[in-house]
């Protein structure tokens, strides 16, 4: 009973990782809410922390889009990190979340260049590439808790 129970809930959070891939490429590449436009020339921040200091250098006046730009960009790849164990448990250590994250962030960052839906912007990856780490640690306390009880 306990190896079936075990099988459903992998079951449910692999659906829930392609649901949550399905809704980040949404996030990412169409919807006009969060900044997707569509620009005439490919836009491009090669400049580390150049958006994330502008947004802390305006933190009296904290908008949408500083919050999204910021926060959002961590958020959206924390479940990333979280997640990555259903697969393999190879993809759960640090280092292969570290290197997935900034290289699913890095797919996204090129194709909204080449797309010209969005801005290549580096902070992004950096932003992302924390998220995906918090993830793993939220992982890693969670398995802990539960190796712990079992």
């Amino acid at each position: 009973m306990k190896k079936k129970v075990k099988k459903s809930i992998y079951f449910m959070l692999r659906v829930i990782f392609i649901v949550y891939v399905f809704v980040l490429s949404y996030l990412v590449l169409f919807s006009e809410r969060y900044g997707r436009t569509k620009y005439d020339t490919p836009q491009c921040n090669l400049v580390p922390f150049q958006e994330i200091r502008r947004y802390l250098s305006q933190f009296r006046e904290i908008t949408f889009v500083a919050v999204i730009n910021v926060i959002g960009n961590i958020l959206i790849f924390v479940p990333f990190g979280a997640l990555l164990f259903i697969f393999s448990k190879k993809l759960a250590r640090f280092f292969s979340t570290l290197m997935l994250s900034l290289l699913l962030s890095l797919v996204i960052e090129t194709t909204q260049y080449v797309t010209r839906v969005g801005v290549f912007d580096v902070d992004d990856i950096t932003l992302n590439t924390l998220g995906g780490v918090t993830g793993w640690i939220i992982y890693k306390i969670v398995y802990g808790k539960y190796k712990r009880s079992s």
